[in-house]
């Protein structure tokens, strides 16, 4: 791992990922962006013997991950529809020749019936699928070319998957396994944490002016701004660049050519700035993404959760601002009315009421997005459990497959959808005492634990709403939704008002201290602090629960929050490593130089972690250098003198800066791995490799199998001893 990849250590869940595979099982792996879902599957290629397939919807990604694994001098090669016939054949007679460890292709490619001859010609050991929630129709993101994966068991019927994905909620999870056919996997998932992402919501006044504000109070910082619509993407795109910011739009109705120009530009860092519509950055690997914007309301959590995450990939901090308002509501429900599906209507009225539910919280917005994805947050002070994993048959795999079994997805769905069932809302009027308050949680990573909201006395306007709900129901004997509650509060003439005598009832038109705005974000939060229920198998009608009867009839104090500022908080900067910033941008500078010489993004070289540590602990020689994350063998002799150079000419003129250890945390370059005690066998097998003997050598002295002394080397390296690849590959 640290010759190719330069790492010292795994992160969550990794090691158990690859040992699982490696014993030949399928795997499931749930692992946040930014959280090495790809070394699951690249590290266990260079032991295996044979070819590792990964499957794999984005062309931009194949090229990004090929590039950083040949950097790493990792043999791999990627095929699809942006190469000619000319440089496929060259690919195609290596993979034929068995001169490459990793192939990434495209889920359309793999039914070609030639295709497939091939596959079975080049000793397939593995077949990595990536995006796996594109194979399932709860997904966000469809696929329906996925589903054709499945057919591969029949082809391949010894050869093991695994299926990889950064969002999926326990429905996608359970489809998944099915849709691949799964027997006995391991399944694992990872926290949905991002610590060092900092969560804001603002009031969207002038969003231009914010926009514009925000990227400049952080000069030289990467970002990317989500818009609605194409012509939203190149409006900002133009006024930025008016303003100095060299910015570019990204969107389906530009020109091929341009479009990949841009995007190559914006990797390569000479574009700070992606104005995009929410198509862009699947699988785009650039890792120092410090910002993400959204400039209109996503349309669901899942979409939300995707993009943010493109921010901070390399563990550095990451901010994410979304611009709020109440008209954003509007303009989303028109697109989802357009919609010809009863059903698909209102599941996205629900998942919009959640996104809308977030926009307008109180209370701590990274706890409700892990909730949202079945995860209890656990505050930094509480020593948290850590990532389990699960199987089919037990815990959170058996509940999701019961589930299945049973029929009552839907109803799973637009319950989970309306009330996360992790995310802690406060009920009023609890067993046995007057209240019940939620236990208050402070992540220090979102705007609301940063700067907590004003509150105010809304016990006379929650009477009022609670009253007016209540006088519906009881006038028609049916419920009704949260708008036209909000209509009979401000005393509207609609057609429904007349039509059901809402006009008449005790609750007309007496909420004239507030606006229509206001009143539905009232009506929002009664419902998230438990006094109303919307219930969205039924049209998303708003009823009374019992708590809200009983807050009513004892005229309970009740205190609501006022909606989110427009001014920007605190800056929040976790994950942050403490370096000396001028020799920072010095390696910087080398860096970029030497990927422009090699046609390479930035990153490609080395990431933003790998500079802030070089400027930190400023490497004198190349065995320090070595410990720096990231640097492999491969980057050491191809850059290493290029680097130490630039820090010794910069200590040459500037004092050595010294830092707290404790600002620096788990991205400081890492101690040799303890070594795990390995067993006698283990042992004896390297005994063997080390006096110069072959797999099959080994395999004859000892009277055991070749695939026997392979899983012995796994174990092996795993535990941290030192085991040439190159080397145990050309046995």
């Amino acid at each position: 791992m640290k010759q190719f990849f330069g790492f010292d250590s795994f992160r969550p869940l990794q090691e158990e990922i690859i040992r699982d595979s490696l014993a030949g099982h399928d795997v499931v792996a749930i692992l946040p962006t930014g959280g090495g879902k790809s070394l699951c599957f690249q590290l266990p290629a260079l032991v295996r013997p044979g070819l590792t397939v990964v499957v794999s919807p984005l062309i931009a990604l194949m090229k990004d991950q090929v590039d950083a694994l040949q950097s790493a001098g990792v043999a791999a090669t990627f095929l699809n529809s942006s190469l000619n016939a000319g440089e496929s054949r060259p690919r195609l007679r290596g993979l034929h020749n068995g001169e490459f460890k990793l192939l990434y292709v495209a889920p359309e490619r793999l039914m070609l019936s030639g295709f497939l001859d091939d596959l079975k010609k080049w000793n397939v050991s593995l077949f990595a699928i990536d995006e796996a929630h594109c194979i399932s129709e709860w997904g966000h993101d469809f696929r329906p070319e996925y589903r054709q994966i499945a057919s591969l068991r029949e082809q391949f019927p010894g050869v093991p998957f695994m299926a990889l994905t950064a969002t999926a909620t326990e429905r996608v999870r359970a489809d998944i396994l099915t849709q691949l056919h799964f027997h006995d996997p391991r399944c694992y998932v990872a926290s949905f944490n991002r610590p060092n992402l900092t969560y804001r919501v603002a009031a969207k006044t002038g969003a231009y002016e914010q926009i514009l504000s925000f990227i400049q109070a952080r000069p030289g910082e990467s970002g990317i701004i989500y818009g609605q619509s194409r012509k939203t993407a190149e409006d900002l795109a133009r006024k930025l660049s008016e303003d100095g910011v060299t910015a570019l739009p990204y969107h389906a109705g530009l020109d091929a050519g341009v479009r990949s120009q841009n995007q190559e530009k914006f990797l390569r860092d000479e574009a700070r700035v992606v104005c995009a519509t929410i198509a862009f950055g699947m699988g785009i690997n650039k890792p120092n993404v410090r910002f993400v914007i959204h400039y209109d309301l996503p349309k669901n959590i899942e979409g939300y959760y995707q993009e943010t995450g493109r921010a901070g990939r390399d563990g550095l901090p990451g901010e994410c601002l979304l611009l709020f308002s109440p008209g954003d509501r509007v303009k989303q429900m028109r697109f989802i009315d357009e919609k010809p599906n009863p059903q698909e209507r209102e599941i996205a009225r629900a998942q919009l009421e959640q996104m809308i539910h977030y926009a307008e919280i109180a209370s701590c917005r990274r706890e409700f997005l892990l909730g949202y994805f079945g995860e209890k947050f656990a505050p930094a002070e509480t020593p948290y459990p850590g990532p389990r994993p699960f199987r089919r048959g037990e815990g959170e795999a058996s509940a999701v497959s019961k589930k299945i079994e049973g029929g009552n997805l839907q109803n799973e769905q637009t319950n989970r959808l309306v009330h996360p069932p992790a995310v802690p809302l406060s009920h009023p009027m609890g067993e046995g005492s007057g209240v019940r308050v939620r236990e208050e949680v402070n992540c220090s990573g979102c705007d609301n634990c940063l700067s907590p909201r004003a509150t105010w006395d809304g016990t006379v306007a929650a009477q009022k709403f609670l009253s007016c709900v209540y006088r519906v129901r009881q006038h028609g004997g049916f419920g009704v939704g949260l708008n036209h509650i909000v209509e009979v509060l401000t005393g509207a003439e609609t057609e429904k008002v007349r039509k059901f005598g809402h006009a008449q009832l005790s609750t007309y038109n007496i909420g004239g201290e507030h606006t229509r705005a206001e009143w539905g974000a009232i009506g929002r939060e009664l419902v998230r602090l438990g006094f109303l229920y919307q219930n969205t198998e039924k049209f998303s009608i708003i009823e009374i629960t019992e708590e809200g009867l009983a807050a009513l009839k004892t005229r309970q104090k009740i205190t609501l929050t006022r909606p989110v500022a427009p001014t920007e908080p605190q800056k929040h900067r976790a994950g942050e490593i403490a370096c000396d910033e001028a020799l920072f941008e010095k390696l910087r500078a080398l860096r970029k130089q030497l990927a422009d010489e090699r046609g390479v993004p930035p990153y490609i070289v080395f990431s933003d972690v790998a500079l802030r540590q070089m400027a930190r602990f400023y490497p004198a020689d190349e065995r320090e250098f070595a410990r720096i994350s990231g640097v492999g063998d491969k980057k050491l002799h191809e850059f290493g003198e290029s680097f130490l150079g630039e820090i010794s000419r910069h200590l040459q003129s500037n004092a050595r800066q010294i830092f707290a250890d404790e600002s620096f945390s788990e991205n400081s370059p890492s101690p040799p791995p303890r070594r795990s005690r390995l067993n006698d066998t283990v042992r004896e097998t390297l005994h063997f490799f080390r006096q110069g003997k072959t797999v099959s050598e080994i395999a004859r002295v000892r009277g055991l199998k070749d695939s026997t002394i392979y899983s012995h080397f796994e174990e092996a390296m795993l535990a941290g001893e030192a085991i040439d690849v190159n080397t145990l590959l050309s046995m």
